[in-house]
């Protein structure tokens, strides 16, 4: 078992909470809107969510119908993934994304949510959700963007040795681009900060949208597989 393997094994609950506080229910919401926006899952489309960790947000494919895998590669994740959206059509596959253990063309989309920031071969994995993806699908891939004020507190934790942290890799705009061969549309949510009132967090988002800033902390792209 890798290091990668472990990483998140004892983080399931952690990772829940912090998107049940005020400031991080936020962030679900904008981050989920900009990825529902990018990905548009409809009834019956075959999805994989890479990378799906607990399931925030493959419970959002599934409510639209989606018929959804989850892959990810800490085991813990993915049975509380599985507890929590048992029953509905997710079907749990533990693997790695630089090795995709799908055939080629498998899915209708695919979709990889903060996970890219843990994988050194960034242009592999995407390679592999293109691989996975038909013709005319669509690929999204989302991380946190170097660029944002969240970035630089996050590799702030990580010189003072954050288990996280301390393994991430942030990516801008143009990088999180550049990880496929063709052009993708590329755009950013989460203007706010961690202190700000929700209220005042709200605002800051809706301006910032408005005006198009890509200094968002969640960057994310949308793929064709051509």
């Amino acid at each position: 078992m890798s290091k990668r393997d472990e990483l998140f094994d004892d983080w399931p609950e952690k990772y829940e909470q912090w998107f049940k506080t005020p400031i991080g229910s936020l962030v679900r919401r904008f981050e989920s809107d900009l990825v529902l926006d990018f990905l548009k899952p409809g009834p019956k489309e075959s999805i994989l969510d890479a990378g799906c960790g607990t399931g925030i947000f493959t419970l959002d494919l599934l409510l639209a119908g989606s018929r959804v895998v989850g892959l990810d590669i800490s085991l813990p994740m993915l049975i509380r993934a599985n507890n929590k959206l048992g029953g509905s059509p997710f079907h749990p596959v533990s693997g790695d994304m630089n090795a995709l253990p799908f055939r080629d063309g498998f899915f209708d989309k695919t979709m990889s949510i903060t996970a890219l920031e843990f994988i050194q071969d960034g242009k592999g994995a995407v390679a592999e959700l293109f691989r996975v993806t038909k013709r005319g699908g669509v690929i999204v891939a989302a991380t946190l963007n170097s660029l944002s004020p969240w970035a630089d507190r996050r590799r702030e934790e990580a010189k003072k040795g954050h288990a996280i942290f301390s393994k991430a890799i942030f990516r801008s705009t143009d990088e999180l681009r550049s990880l496929a061969p063709v052009e993708g549309v590329v755009r950013t949510a989460v203007h706010f900060q961690k202190g700000d009132p929700p209220e005042r967090a709200v605002e800051v988002e809706r301006e910032s949208q408005r005006k198009g800033l890509q200094t968002g902390a969640f960057v994310a792209v949308r793929w064709l597989k051509p």
